[in-house]
């Protein structure tokens, strides 16, 4: 795991300044190359082999190659084996077979990757700039483009040491508004972007083309559900294997899920002596302590039913206020997600001890974990009724839910935040009722569908919430320590062998995440199983009503805090709902922690409006 950085022009200076802002990516090793027409840095975070000849910027052996690359990939071994009679390899590293492969395949070398990465390659002889994105969007990527200047890195504070404008995105700024993250290709700041998921990126002669590489299908199709199970139980056992390759200590994140469960029982197939990190929160007396905190309690009870050494944290409201300005100015573009600074703290916690961690990431999206797919599904059922029945819906508000217009219609439903509290926030000037977002989701991901309803939720979240908010998230979160986070269930055949199989093997009326849950339940503790279904979530409005945290809150929520914000909000209306949650005559933590969020990155940013 590392930081690169770069450009199309010779600039020594200017790209160790990058290569400098990124140094908490990676602290073993930092290096440069300039040539005519190009500048890459990298910071090093040294995982596989741990030696000098590994750093990068690393060129192939007659140097007509130039790589910088962040990630690690998983199949990296087999791949070797497959070039060794074409290529000298000179090091033991990952990245050299990125090199060799991209020697011999070109930019098919992309199709043969299992693993998380984002890279750029200069090849000197076509004076051509490669770059490209994992499948599942776990690193990323972000780019700067004017039509002659090309500036990228893996995080936007290396851009913005180059004289851009740090002009707001409107648009963007909607979306995150009702979603809390900002959907690919945009950022917050109208200029620069990211590469999305599985895509790759090239410059030559001046011309800027982005292109979407293709999918791996699955090799073997089941041919029954128990087969199905059977099958994933040994893939995902294979993928925790493929992905604990590391020359440093690797641990995982536990949680009180089947996720991380049958991640840390796959790892333990291999290694018997793991150790599993968890965080919970420090509550007073009153504070639904057992609520917050039943993930933290099952999470110990599931290390010792495989006997490995836990290690647990507790983060308080202090915390939360102490560190929510470093977690915010971390992320880059504005998330909204209160668990972020458990997130961070846990990372810095765990690095003491590891320097990689595995999680159970991904498995609700791939596998159908969250109620809002029930939900889906159920629609979409009552939508199939003949209209007779469906306008006996009127008779109760719960059925009448289930009638929706498209399938933007009914994620908007259950994934913005409403326009009747938007509107009276937000300033009329830069206000676009939700029409706007569901058109924005509904050609980009929904319409692209060819499953039930149920199905493009899935699809959406596996496209859009789950790399633009969650893996953008946990990288900036972990990297901020230097830990390097890998996510198993997202390993291309996992990704492949879910996109096989049909819906109802993994959600139906009555169950969530059926086969994964059925894969598993001879291995973990039955305790597990007879959990309600709980998101990973934080006592964040809890916080906003600690009296330290709640005058943070308060000077940040308001015209005063910065001046260019100034004129994009109700403030009589923002400091009201404040007010009424403080006081719980109301609960306003989901638009409240937005508007924070997006007020301290602001400032931290300097962004313009």
């Amino acid at each position: 795991m590392c930081g690169i950085s770069g450009f199309n022009w010779k600039d020594e200076q200017r790209v160790a300044s990058m290569v400098t802002t990124l140094t908490h990516r990676g602290p073993d090793a930092q290096g440069v190359f300039v040539d005519a027409g190009i500048s890459l840095g990298h910071n090093r975070l040294s995982v596989i082999d741990l030696s000098s000849d590994a750093n990068q910027p690393m060129h192939n052996n007659d140097k007509t190659l130039t790589i910088v690359f962040n990630g690690e990939i998983y199949n990296f071994r087999e791949l070797r084996k497959e070039l060794e009679g074409m290529y000298a390899f000179r090091t033991k590293s990952d990245t050299e077979v990125i090199l060799a492969g991209y020697k011999m395949w070109g930019e098919g070398v992309v199709d043969r990757l299992n693993g998380m990465f984002a890279f750029a390659i200069w090849d000197r002889q076509k004076q051509k700039l490669f770059c490209a994105r994992d499948r599942a969007g776990i690193k990323p990527f972000y780019y700067f483009w004017d039509g002659k200047r090309f500036i990228f890195a893996s995080e936007i504070k290396g851009i913005l040491k180059h004289d851009v404008p740090r002009t707001l995105n409107i648009e963007a700024f909607n979306h995150y508004m009702r979603v809390l993250y900002v959907p690919e290709p945009m950022t917050m700041m109208r200029d620069i972007y990211k590469l999305p998921p599985k895509h790759t990126l090239t410059l030559k002669d001046g011309d800027l083309s982005v292109a979407e590489y293709c999918d791996e299908p699955s090799e073997v199709q089941p041919r029954s559900y128990k087969e199905a199970v059977s099958m994933l139980r040994e893939k995902v056992i294979s993928a925790v294997g493929r992905q604990l390759v590391s020359d440093v200590p690797v641990g995982v994140y536990l949680s009180g899920g089947i996720d991380s469960s049958a991640v840390l029982f796959s790892m333990t197939q291999f290694n018997k002596n793991a150790e599993t990190f968890s965080v919970g929160f420090d509550l007073g007396t009153g504070e639904e302590s057992e609520k917050f905190n039943s993930d933290l309690r099952l999470a110990k009870q599931t290390a010792e039913f495989f006997g490995v050494k836990h290690n647990q944290i507790l983060i308080s409201a202090k915390d939360a206020r102490n560190h929510l300005e470093e977690v915010i100015g971390a992320c880059d573009d504005p998330i909204s997600n209160p668990t972020s600074v458990a997130m961070m703290l846990l990372a810095r916690f765990a690095k003491d001890k590891v320097s990689v961690v595995l999680t159970g990431s991904g498995g609700d999206e791939l596998f159908g974990g969250y109620d809002r797919y029930r939900a889906a599904l159920a629609a979409y059922y009552y939508k199939k009724l003949p209209g007779a029945l469906r306008s006996l819906g009127d008779i109760h508000p719960k059925v009448a839910k289930l009638d929706y217009q498209s399938g933007s219609d009914f994620l908007a439903r259950v994934m913005f935040e409403k326009d009747p509290r938007l509107s009276k926030v937000l300033s009329p000037s830069v206000f676009k009722d939700d029409s706007f977002s569901k058109q924005y989701f509904e050609e980009r991901y929904i319409s692209q569908c060819s499953g039930d309803l149920a199905d493009c939720l899935m699809e959406t979240d596996q496209k859009s919430w789950l790399p633009d908010h969650f893996f953008m998230l946990s990288d900036k979160m972990s990297m901020s320590s230097a830990l390097e986070e890998r996510v198993p269930l997202t390993d291309n055949e996992l990704i492949a062998f879910s996109q096989s199989l049909p819906r109802s093997y993994k959600l139906d009326l009555f169950r969530t995440k059926k086969i994964l849950k059925d894969a598993f339940r001879d291995d973990l503790p039955g305790f597990l199983f007879d959990q309600p279904k709980r998101g990973w979530f934080s006592p964040g409005a809890k916080w906003l009503r600690n009296k330290e945290f709640a005058g943070f809150a308060k000077e940040v929520l308001s015209k005063d805090y910065y001046k260019g914000t100034k004129d994009l909000f109700n403030w009589m209306e923002v400091e009201d709902m404040l007010e009424k949650h403080v006081s719980k005559d109301a609960y306003n933590l989901t638009i409240l922690w937005a508007i924070l969020t997006f007020q301290v990155w602001a400032r931290t940013y300097e962004i313009e409006i």
